[in-house]
């Protein structure tokens, strides 16, 4: 007992802190197809911004309006996506609030 020999086999060992990447990247929850489908949905929806901020002119502009409304809205959600699926923020919402979002 004076060596304390007595609280060996009951005393945990601590646990260490899983190892964490740097901004916390990681590619686990988008695997195969579904990242490159991702980054090409991004990088297109940019591409159709920038191209309705090309045209100067119109004579009908709620067509483009709409385009223009659609096109901002398919590459702010699809960086959300990306942010979300390829960061800890999924682990740290949960699987049912990635979902639900």
């Amino acid at each position: 007992m004076e060596n304390g020999a007595v609280y060996n086999e009951t005393t945990e060992p601590e646990a260490k802190p899983p190892r964490r990447r740097p901004w916390g990247c990681t590619l686990r929850h988008l695997q195969g197809w579904r990242l490159p489908a991702k980054a090409a949905q991004a990088i297109l929806s940019f591409v159709a911004v920038i191209c309705e901020e090309i045209v100067e002119d119109c004579s009908n502009c709620g067509g483009l309006y709409f385009f223009e409304f659609i096109s901002c809205s398919a590459f702010l959600l699809s960086l959300l996506i990306l942010c979300v699926y390829c960061t800890d923020l999924h682990e740290t919402l949960g699987q049912d609030k990635v979902q639900k979002l």
